[in-house]
């Protein structure tokens, strides 16, 4: 009787004895692949299916290609929708998802943090200067910081808009710059 290993994986030609396994088995000797209507497929037609469907990890980002001044437009937008995407009703103030997320404890912070984060690598992907990125961790870390204490910290987030000054500190130095 087979164990249940030997389905699974045949057991190799072992030099001198008796295996179960045939010293003929090799991998072309498994049998033809049939798809679910039953019909034979070539292997070299895998083969070219394969070649067709591959993915470039390294190449493009989740967004693609994108340009200089798209890149920095969706800064723009996902730092706007963290920090001045609503009003609240009645008043002047202006707050954004990270004042919402925020008021989730600690797990919140830590997401708009992560989020903070990534647009500082981003900010760094672009050229910013390590002298910029430091200030936007700065910004970053104050606002994480002080965003842990209750209520105090989601008001501190709300009116300090650390995502914000980050963007606005990447366009100043990024005016300074001269145009390729």
């Amino acid at each position: 009787m087979m164990s249940e290993d030997d389905i699974l994986a045949p057991r190799k030609s072992r030099s001198g004895g008796g295996s179960r396994a045939s010293s003929s088995a090799t991998p072309e000797a498994r049998g033809p692949i049939i798809d679910q209507e039953g019909h034979e497929i070539r292997p070299e037609s895998l083969e070219q299916g394969f070649r067709e469907f591959r993915f470039e990890f390294g190449q493009a980002g989740p967004f693609g290609n994108l340009t200089r001044e798209q890149r920095i437009a969706r800064l723009d937008a996902i730092a706007r929708l963290l920090d001045v995407a609503f009003i609240l009703p009645g008043t002047n103030i202006r707050y954004g998802i990270d004042g919402l997320i925020g008021l989730i404890p600690v797990v919140g912070d830590i997401i708009t943090t992560a989020i903070s984060l990534w647009l500082v690598r981003e900010a760094r992907a672009l050229g910013a200067p390590w002298y910029i990125t430091a200030r936007m961790l700065g910004n970053v870390a104050l606002d994480g910081v002080v965003g842990l204490v209750p209520f105090a910290g989601d008001a501190f987030d709300v009116m300090f808009r650390a995502n914000m000054r980050n963007v606005r500190l990447l366009r100043r130095w990024l005016e300074k710059q001269p145009r390729m």
